[in-house]
């Protein structure tokens, strides 16, 4: 895939007061960390190692920002209240399902010793998997973004970002799972908010008795084993090392979610179609009464694709199971920003990061999924509260599930969703019970080429 270019020159409207206040202060600790960092390393060939950080000569110049289609409103945004900022704002695929453009892009320019961006924003939340061997990203909480800041993410929200206690990059949005459901239905029909997994499953056996066609959640995603298996404590994705995974999808805590699915799949309660598909749109986006989903179907799903109606849809936290004493959430998504240990801009560059991933005029008025750095988040609710379009309150359950994300799936270099869409989505209507087997070997398969070594149980 080829990248598409775009520099975009310097706006000319003018700042408000609160706006250069907050941009001279990023300026101003961005200085501070530029000397402490500059302070600890050399000005010679530069680069990110596991061995020490060692900045390039620091020339300054234009700032070169790689977005996503879904990001280019914030560089934009950045650029506008920033215009003595020289940006060259560029346009790629964000690395969506996993195309891994940006690691040949970053081989190519290692090989080059040119062409790295300052800023890269990519959907993914396993680039440091590659990207700090690699030498590319560099280690942001050694002085390039302070402590009081870095503070402010989500309980857990940085751990992708994380390698041997340094953090490489920073999380831009969570994608913490809750259970949507509409709520006039609900009400209509004498239903209860299911607590816990059990009660889920009586209900879809008794929708598919008392109202056949209408469904309580989806299976037909590649996702669908971030959703649900992750959310059951499911061990198919523990890593363990750099380069290390342990694999038991045939554990209680695996078997238990794929009974409950293969059940709710054979009385069709629960949907084989892609909730983003022309099938699914057409014929089951009017039928939901609930459907367990990411913190973004609010607004992605519901509110954009399938236009439901206002005052319908609402929030309730993820069913746990009778025999777990807590809530827990998967996790569907998110995305996350780096800064290159080859920019010979640092300052600019810490400044955009900071600003991209915690400002409420880009996080919580404009971003489109839930902010990974809190305070940020609480603004982005209070405006999903204003909008008026939800039933009820989102905050509380949105909130908690944030917290709740199981910390034993973790961020491999091998793709979950390609091994789940290759292994089991094809044969859904055999039964998951009977795939569980195949999924583990395809995942240790997987992870195999990816250079990991496999522990199965």
């Amino acid at each position: 895939m080829t990248a598409k270019v775009r520099a975009v020159g310097a706006y000319t409207s003018g700042r408000t007061r609160g706006t250069r206040r907050r941009t001279g202060l990023l300026a101003a600790a961005g200085a501070l960390v530029l000397v402490t960092v500059a302070a600890c390393g050399s000005s010679g060939g530069g680069g990110g190692s596991k061995e020490g950080f060692h900045p390039v000569k620091q020339t300054g110049g234009a700032l070169t920002v790689w977005v996503d289609a879904s990001r280019m409103d914030a560089a934009k945004l950045y650029q506008k209240q920033n215009p003595d900022v020289k940006m060259n704002i560029v346009s790629y695929d964000g690395d969506a399902n996993g195309s891994n453009y940006l690691r040949t892009k970053v081989s190519l320019f290692n090989r080059t010793r040119k062409g790295w961006p300052d800023v890269v924003f990519s959907s993914q939340n396993n680039e440091t998997t590659w990207a700090v061997d690699a030498g590319f990203t560099a280690p942001l909480n050694k002085g390039l973004i302070p402590e009081p800041t870095l503070s402010g993410w989500a309980k857990g929200a940085n751990v992708p970002c994380t390698v041997n206690g340094t953090l490489y990059c920073l999380r831009n949005d969570l994608a913490q799972t809750v259970l949507w459901y509409n709520a006039p239905l609900i009400k209509q029909w004498g239903y209860e908010i299911p607590q816990t997994w059990e009660q889920y499953q009586a209900l879809g056996q008794k929708v598919a008795a008392e109202h056949p066609g209408y469904l309580v959640g989806s299976a037909g995603d590649t996702w669908a084993p971030e959703l649900y298996m992750w959310t059951s404590k499911c061990g198919a994705n523990q890593i363990t090392g750099p380069k290390a995974v342990t694999v038991n999808t045939t554990s209680a805590q695996c078997t238990r979610m794929a009974l409950l699915l293969d059940t709710l799949i054979k009385n069709k309660t629960m949907s084989m179609s892609s909730v983003f598909s022309t099938d699914f749109d057409k014929n089951q986006a009017g039928k939901i009464l609930m459907m367990p989903g990411p913190s973004w179907f609010g607004g992605a799903l519901f509110q954009g694709t399938f236009k439901t109606p206002a005052h319908q849809i609402a929030v309730a936290p993820m069913p746990k199971w009778s025999a777990d004493t807590a809530n827990t959430s998967g996790n569907v998504g998110g995305g996350t920003w780096l800064m290159s240990a080859h920019s010979a801009n640092l300052k600019a560059a810490a400044a955009f990061l900071t600003w991209v991933t915690t400002s409420d005029d880009y996080q919580a008025n404009r971003a489109p999924g839930y902010p990974a750095y809190a305070a940020a988040a609480k603004a982005w609710l209070a405006k999903q509260a204003s909008s008026n379009y939800f039933a009820g309150d989102i905050t509380a359950p949105l909130q908690a599930a944030a917290d709740e994300v199981w910390p034993g799936w973790g961020y491999g270099q091998f793709s979950q969703e390609a091994v789940w869409a290759a292994t089991v989505t094809p044969k859904l209507t055999a039964g998951i019970v009977s795939l569980l087997p195949a999924w583990q070997s395809a995942i240790a398969n997987y992870a195999r080429a990816a250079g990991y070594k496999v522990t199965t149980q």
